[in-house]
């Protein structure tokens, strides 16, 4: 049962990494036994799970829903989020390894190749490089527990992160502060390398209240 209900959780999460599913969404009991070859008891098992870490939201009409935030919710979320990834990019700069500093070099090279040929075009492409940008310097930290939450309060807010690189100069500005970020982490300044972390998530209220809006 545990492997069923393990199976139905990574499904969730693997549409919700891709988009597939968003804030607000209803979760189909039925679609997600029939997609696993599953019966009702780990789906369920699966959701009562995903509630816990706050990923998904039960109501008596509605069933189970991806989790959608209120704006205090998601400056809140934001807050604690922008930490965790601050914490990160410092432990990075202590303790990131030859391997994960060529793959963060790589990255940061990729980032800006991207700006440099399409600009502000193709957000989803530049998404995906600015996910590998977050899960390199994480893992560069070597804290399992930390990486598990930073990626629990990543998929509370990801439809919104998203959206964010459709918005004018996003792209640009984020390769630029990729850019500095790796470099305090290569230059091993770890109270640099978390301060310009910190930054990077430094949103004003209207950006909130856009991104909020841009997901229906």
């Amino acid at each position: 049962m545990a492997g069923q209900t393990d199976q139905v959780i990574a499904l969730i999460i693997a549409r919700i990494d891709a988009g597939t599913i968003l804030p607000g969404n209803t979760i189909s009991e039925k679609e997600v036994m029939v997609t696993c070859a599953v019966s009702r008891t780990p789906v369920r098992e699966a959701l009562i799970r995903l509630e816990t870490d706050g990923l998904v939201q039960r109501h008596s009409r509605k069933g189970a829903v991806i989790f959608k935030p209120t704006v205090a919710e998601f400056l809140t979320i934001l807050e604690v989020h922008a930490n965790l990834e601050s914490f990160a990019a410092g432990l990075a700069a202590h303790r990131i390894t030859e391997a994960t500093e060529a793959d963060l070099r790589a990255n940061v090279a990729a980032c800006q190749a991207h700006v440099d040929t399409h600009g502000n075009a193709e957000p989803a492409q530049y998404y995906q490089l600015n996910l590998q940008f977050h899960e390199i310097v994480v893992r560069a930290a070597s804290n399992d527990v930390l990486m598990h939450m930073v990626k629990t309060n990543a998929r509370k807010l990801m439809a919104y992160y998203r959206m964010r690189y459709r918005h004018p100069d996003a792209a640009i500005s984020s390769a630029k502060e990729h850019a500095v970020i790796a470099d305090h982490i290569l230059a091993r300044r770890s109270d640099d390398a978390a301060s310009a972390m910190l930054d990077h998530f430094n949103y004003d209220r209207q950006t909130v209240m856009d991104l909020i809006t841009s997901v229906g």
